[in-house]
């Protein structure tokens, strides 16, 4: 038998782990739908469309990326459209999905997924229009205790979302039963900041990269954000314990694609997404919009939603619809 000279072996196993490399890049890199199940503009559509341009112009990904934007019924219509999916179709996702099954109005769970990522965290603030008497979030709180459907509150794109159940935890603290808050729903925030400003609401809770933009042009003032501290960033918002009232309360955004996706394709978004939430471009995002980095991979993603899962039937023992 005639011997291969090493060199020329190892040359050979080289080769073929590079084809190989290729070869199951080629199967996960074909294009690419992020689906946000939000209208342009709200906190999954943001985080989608971020996704898209990182990936792009860092060359993590060499085909093409398309965010689609399939609204209702609180995420249902797009998340429902990812599970009858094969590949190459992401969804963005958030606690929603797991306080939409706990409230009877979704069928669907986290389980009916793959859980790809969790991205970011943000807080929730409280905000009135700019000429609105509401001075505080203590005098808000205040006033709907002796009388709870004193005012309007608006909220999207669903009852039982973070927005409004961190607004409901800050109520439960000073003895205010939720089923008494006059909670209006509206499709996404630019429909409950013109209802704030045209008077229809009185008070509206949201993300913060929602409410920001508002702010900024001088079309809301901000009561109070969920933080544990100010942010360097909005100095003059104080935080719900300034307030006197104890909570603290982040929101969470992630990625996950249809059920039953390959292992390979996983370790691809996994080894990708890790690429994307180091570089620069990522933590600028993180900066423009007041995120938080909270970047868990796949599997710790699976462990994150099973506890998150857990803990919102436990802070949902309240009713939260009215």
């Amino acid at each position: 038998m005639k011997k291969i000279p090493y060199f020329i072996f190892t040359l050979f196993v080289i080769f073929c782990i590079g084809c190989s490399q290729n070869e199951k890049q080629e199967t996960v890199t074909k294009d690419v739908t992020i689906i946000a199940p939000s209208s342009e503009g709200g906190g999954w559509d943001l985080t989608a469309r971020a996704l898209k341009d990182i990936l792009m112009s860092e060359e993590l990904i060499n085909k093409n990326i398309r965010v689609v934007n399939k609204i209702g019924a609180g995420g249902e219509l797009g998340w429902k459209y990812v599970m009858q999916q094969e590949d190459n179709v992401l969804a963005m996702n958030s606690s929603l999905l797991i306080t939409n099954h706990l409230l009877g109005q979704s069928s669907i769970t986290y389980n009916d997924f793959t859980p790809i990522a969790t991205l970011a965290t943000e807080w929730e603030v409280v905000i009135v229009s700019k000429d609105s008497s509401i001075s505080s979030a203590k005098s808000l709180m205040n006033s709907l205790k002796k009388t709870p459907s004193a005012y309007k509150i608006g909220v999207s794109p669903r009852l039982g979302n973070d927005d409004q159940l961190s607004f409901v935890l800050g109520s439960k603290q000073v003895d205010i039963q939720p089923e008494e808050l006059d909670f209006y729903v509206y499709e996404n925030s630019d429909q409950v900041v013109s209802a704030l400003v045209k008077n229809q609401i009185d008070v509206a809770t949201m993300s913060l990269s929602e409410a920001k933009k508002y702010y900024d042009s001088n079309q809301v003032k901000l009561l109070v954000i969920s933080a544990d501290k100010r942010l360097k960033e909005l100095p003059e918002i104080p935080t719900w314990s300034e307030e006197g009232i104890e909570l603290v309360f982040e929101h969470w955004r992630g990625i996950m694609g249809p059920p039953n996706m390959t292992k390979d394709e996983i370790e691809f978004w996994d080894m990708t997404i890790e690429k994307m939430v180091r570089t620069e471009k990522w933590k600028q995002t993180l900066k423009k919009y007041l995120w938080k980095d909270f970047y868990k991979n796949s599997s710790e993603t699976s462990k994150y939603l099973e506890e998150q899962s857990k803990m919102y039937e436990v802070l949902m023992g309240v009713d939260m619809e009215n």
